[in-house]
């Protein structure tokens, strides 16, 4: 986002803005924040219409990450941007909570897998013993039982 748009969303003027960010500019790395050269500035004026109002401007604009936008919210004091920053820090906690919840789901998912492995390895053994007992093994010249005629034996 560009500082003008930050400046409105947290509730501050532009200069407040810029004034804090170089007050802080250890905060602002450039994974954070960058400032725009002349062209990129002229391509995203020529980009975004409601940015029409830079193309007058001699001053080149920051650009802010998401990082940076955070960042922006624990630098400056105005009433919207400490709102936007204890969000931000219910929004990180609700979200550590959610990967402990799911760490936890999938612990038991692996339980169920490997439980189930095992059951299927079982389940095949009792199949094989079924098997067995349904088709035995053919066995060699097997002797019948029982009376046999004499032109049976011949």
């Amino acid at each position: 986002m560009i500082d003008r748009d930050l400046a409105q969303l947290y509730g501050v003027s532009t200069k407040r803005l810029n004034e804090q960010v170089k007050r802080n500019l250890k905060r602002f790395p450039t994974d954070f924040m960058y400032q725009l050269t002349a062209e990129e500035k002229e391509e995203v004026v020529a980009k975004c219409d409601q940015l029409e109002t830079l193309k007058y401007s001699a001053q080149l604009p920051y650009v802010f990450t998401e990082y940076g936008a955070i960042m922006l919210a624990c630098v400056l004091n105005s009433e919207r941007a400490i709102e936007v920053n204890i969000q931000i820090v219910r929004i990180f906690t609700k979200m550590r909570e959610m990967l402990l919840t799911n760490q936890e789901i999938l612990l038991k998912l692996e339980q169920l897998e490997r439980q189930t492995l095992q059951n299927t390895a079982d389940i095949q053994v009792v199949f094989d013993h079924l098997r067995q007992l349904i088709m035995p093994a053919e066995q060699s010249e097997s002797r019948r039982i029982g009376f046999r005629r004499q032109s049976e034996e011949q």
